[in-house]
């Protein structure tokens, strides 16, 4: 359909890539959003305002600038620290690391807020039922907090998912292989922008596709046995 002159093979391999940067950054965000959420719940006073301060800070402030301050930035106070300490070789900060960090920091905030909904709508009486018994803070959480906070959590989890496979466009300025950076790269050595741009377009129209399906289907399977009103 498209001719590519032979980037194929690399705008493959960048398309892996993304999705890489995609699921691990999922995962440091699910993590910091659960653990957003239960801070926020809390009846700590500290860690409510550090929750509340995080969420604050992070959605107001653009991807792009915190993914420029965090390699950037990072890499100068990474060897700020490491000169102090007595060590002179320049330190690098990896691309893949610095983005997958940052994409995950920022949407563990978002996380946060999806979860803590979630976790405010699951039946109050269960919980108390489950505090009668004798269950621990844990064990309640385990067995009955999170399998019906899941079911309130999926609309918003998916589209934040949604929005994160988009932000991965993002590491292609701090200059790992992406399949952005792979396209731009094509691009300029054909002079044809278009052609590889819109593959790669095309590419992300996939995933996000079979994400949704696949998001819907686990929203199926979580309702079961629910009424819906």
């Amino acid at each position: 359909m498209f001719n590519l002159h032979g980037y194929g093979p690399s705008i493959l391999e960048g398309t892996i890539l993304s999705l890489e940067v995609s699921l691990i950054s999922l995962a440091i965000s699910t993590l910091l959003g659960i653990a957003g959420a239960l801070a926020k719940l809390s009846g700590s006073r500290s860690l409510k305002f550090a929750s509340q301060l995080y969420t604050t800070i992070i959605r107001g402030i653009p991807d792009l600038v915190l993914m420029l301050l965090v390699f950037f930035g990072g890499q100068v106070f990474i060897n700020q620290i490491a000169s102090r300490f007595g060590y002179d070789s320049y330190i690098d900060v990896n691309p893949f690391i610095a983005g997958v960090s940052t994409i995950g920091f920022i949407f563990g905030a978002y996380m946060t807020e999806t979860f803590r909904g979630a976790i405010l709508a699951v039946n109050r009486g269960q919980i108390e039922a489950g505090s009668a018994y004798g269950m621990s803070r844990t064990l309640i959480f385990r067995r009955i907090t999170l399998p019906q906070m899941v079911r309130h959590a999926l609309p918003g989890f998916g589209n934040n998912w949604l929005v994160l496979i988009k932000t991965t466009a993002l590491v292609s300025i701090i200059g790992l292989d992406d399949m952005v950076r792979k396209a731009g790269l094509a691009a300029g050595a054909t002079r044809k922008p278009f052609t590889f741009y819109l593959v790669v377009a095309i590419n992300y129209l996939i995933i996000t596709s079979v994400s949704v399906y696949l998001l819907k289907y686990l929203e199926r399977r979580y309702s079961v046995g629910v009424r819906e009103i």
